[in-house]
């Protein structure tokens, strides 16, 4: 079971991106899955995460208005666009399926992590 984030780059300041995650060996269509991100020198913070039906989808604060997240049907496929990118907004992307049907912002629900990654605002 596999799950891998792809999408990530370098964008200037208001720009835009989009993350995908795709499981393998499995599909989530039971299970919540969410994106967390983690800075230089910062400890994994929550952004985004949405229930198995597509339903319910929550954002950290600091997200909230410029990032959507969305799966589809078949809960094979995560995505997160991003527009209005800060600087702040620098990070390594991490999506995680969680062992819960909804979405959570707590890192110990989720059982499967892809690898990440890197998304690089410049101002």
């Amino acid at each position: 079971v596999q799950l891998q984030a792809s999408g990530g780059g370098t964008v200037q300041a208001g720009g835009s991106l989009r993350l995908s995650c795709a499981a393998s060996g499995r599909t989530f269509s039971n299970n919540g899955m969410g994106w967390f991100r983690q800075a230089p020198g910062k400890e994994r913070e929550f952004v985004a995460a949405i229930s198995w039906n597509g339903g319910t989808p929550r954002y950290a604060d600091s997200v909230k208005g410029r990032f959507t997240i969305s799966r589809d049907y078949a809960g094979n496929t995560m995505f997160l666009q991003m527009n209005s990118l800060k600087p702040e907004d620098t990070a390594v992307y991490y999506c995680a399926a969680s062992r819960r049907a909804y979405g959570s912002n707590w890192s110990g629900d989720y059982t499967y992590w892809a690898q990440g990654t890197q998304v690089t605002v410049s101002s």
